[in-house]
């Protein structure tokens, strides 16, 4: 995995803290494809958990790759840090919103494999578990056909809770990262990227995210339909 000097920079700052804040459990890193394209899905429970995935990836080793709202890349040197390693910007609720899906696949028929939040958020779902998702994987699984790997993770809602707004840097918070085989979308190969056919396919991989969420949580999985934004108590659909 090649990293330049940007990357390197982040990793110099952030790892050694990550280091110092979590107790880490990567399981499934037999599972991370360490070349060749695929598609990486995940939970999305703070806005601690993409510093603890890229971790987890980093370790694998697999370079970093992540669809990332387009406000972050004007952040002064965290934008330069973005942008220099290669992550995507995604423009929402603009017209330019499906300019990071065609990158995604340019850079999965190259051979890479971005990670992509289905959710499109952080979980409003009182008990985070994963929301009903967008279609953003499950078209780039039918532009591209790569394999789509499930990522599950669990504690980093210690470091940051959404649901609070609090920060709390402790020392070695347990942090849990697990990566699945890939989801069986056997069925939709080759399959017209309908509306019915995207939302089929983004159930069944949000279903698995929520099953291996429940396995990696020792908790029974919710059943039941996946919890949706309109559900969310006024103020936090934002």
């Amino acid at each position: 995995m090649r990293r330049g000097f940007w990357l390197r920079f982040a990793e110099f700052i952030v790892r050694p803290l990550l280091t110092v804040f979590t107790r880490r459990t990567w399981l499934g890193h037999d599972n991370v494809p360490s070349t060749g394209p695929a598609i990486f899905v995940a939970n999305h429970t703070s806005w601690a958990d993409p510093l603890v995935i890229a971790h987890f990836l980093y370790d694998r080793p697999r370079e970093m790759r992540f669809l990332i709202k387009s406000g972050l890349f004007r952040v002064p040197l965290v934008g330069t840090v973005l942008r220099s390693s290669g992550q995507i910007p995604v423009h929402r609720s603009t017209r330019n919103a499906g300019d990071a899906l065609h990158t995604a696949a340019v850079r999965i028929r190259a051979g890479e494999a971005p990670l992509i939040y289905p959710e499109g958020t952080i979980t409003r779902d009182p008990d985070l578990w994963p929301m009903q998702g967008k279609t953003g994987a499950a078209r780039l699984f039918l532009d591209t056909g790569a394999p789509v790997i499930p990522i599950v993770q669990w504690g980093a809602q210690q470091i940051h809770d959404h649901r609070t707004s609090k920060v709390r840097l402790r020392p070695r918070t347990p942090v849990t990262v697990s990566a699945g085989p890939p989801v069986d979308l056997s069925a939709y190969v080759g399959a017209s990227p309908t509306g019915p056919v995207l939302k089929e396919i983004t159930d069944v991989i949000m279903r698995r995210l929520r099953d291996d969420l429940a396995e990696l949580r020792g908790e029974p999985a919710p059943t039941g339909p996946l919890f949706t934004l309109e559900e969310s108590p006024r103020g936090l659909a934002q």
